[in-house]
């Protein structure tokens, strides 16, 4: 496998077959996600999370060294700033983790699906809020839609669909935020789950010694699971971050539902969650806001030179 930062840019003109494989396996593994979580939803989101982040620490690290590139994390460390901006990308991240972790394990995959698919629209939104860009007019019927999807199953349940949205929010502000961390993706995924790790480590050691966790003390299965969760978690964000570096934005824009779609097949034939006549409406509006988005992104990309993902 190439190494992340040395993969180089895409050709002139156009993406890199390497950076499409490197994309589409990343994305094909987080499809696959939920059979993991599912597998560990006997064991409590907040014990799952801290996994995650306790056992991605070494992998990362490992990265790093591999790619050269630990003089950066202790540049980072001696700055205050970046270590502010680090913890609170931390932050964002972990509550976007414990509600996906949550949500598998309660039966509630097809709203991550929904969450996931929202994603793309409420960044695009967020980019014209915050950043001041200006959106299409085929982008602001778009955002209407995935509103409409929104307010439709508000009505429908009697409240907020709240996992999705919380996925939606917060991953938008997580790739928002990122954006200003003055370090590469795989230092700063490095220094997030670093800030982390005393935290998420002294938590599992007080479930253990209180005889609440599940490494070690209930068997060698749950034990090689929450061991896994750090491979979980990792591995797909050193091969997105391989082929973002070789695809154009574009590209990546469109490429991203893959992954949402997967989720949503194995909700219903896998895990056989309900999936009514309300949500079939609810993700038509959605799944047309995309049709357009990404007819709007192929559309600028048509216009314009080739830019690659950032």
């Amino acid at each position: 496998m190439a190494a992340p930062d040395s993969a180089g840019a895409p050709a002139a003109g156009g993406d890199t077959r390497e950076g499409f494989y490197y994309a589409l396996a990343a994305y094909s593994l987080w499809g696959v996600l939920p059979f993991y979580m599912k597998a560990v939803a006997h064991i409590p989101a907040a014990e799952v999370v801290a996994h995650r982040i306790v056992w991605s620490v070494p992998l990362a690290g490992l990265l790093l060294v591999w790619l050269g590139r630990t003089g950066d994390i202790a540049r980072a460390l001696r700055t205050p700033a970046t270590l502010a901006q680090g913890a609170l990308t931390a932050a964002i991240i972990t509550i976007n983790w414990g509600i996906y972790v949550w949500a598998i394990g309660a039966g509630r995959t097809v709203e991550t699906a929904l969450g996931y698919y929202i994603n793309p629209l409420f960044s695009v939104f967020l980019a014209a809020v915050i950043l001041g860009e200006r959106l299409s007019r085929v982008q602001i019927v778009a955002i209407g839609l995935a509103v409409a999807a929104v307010a439709l199953l508000t009505v429908h349940a009697g409240g907020l669909p709240w996992v999705s949205l919380g996925l939606t929010v917060s991953w938008g502000f997580y790739a928002l935020f990122k954006k200003t961390l003055p370090v590469g993706a795989a230092q700063g995924f490095f220094l997030e789950v670093l800030l982390l790790s005393l935290p998420a480590t002294a938590y599992i050691l007080w479930l253990e010694m209180a005889g609440a966790g599940h490494f070690r003390l209930t068997g060698a299965l749950d034990t090689g699971l929450l061991l896994f969760a750090g491979a979980v978690t990792a591995i797909p964000l050193i091969l997105y971050a391989n082929g973002a570096k070789l695809l154009r934005l574009s590209t990546i824009g469109i490429m991203q539902y893959i992954a949402p779609t997967m989720i949503f097949f194995v909700a219903v034939f896998a895990f056989g969650e309900p999936f009514d006549s309300v949500r079939a409406a609810a993700f038509a509006l959605i799944w047309t806001a995309l049709v357009l988005y990404s007819w709007s992104l192929l559309r600028e990309r048509r216009r314009g030179p080739s830019t690659p993902a950032a």
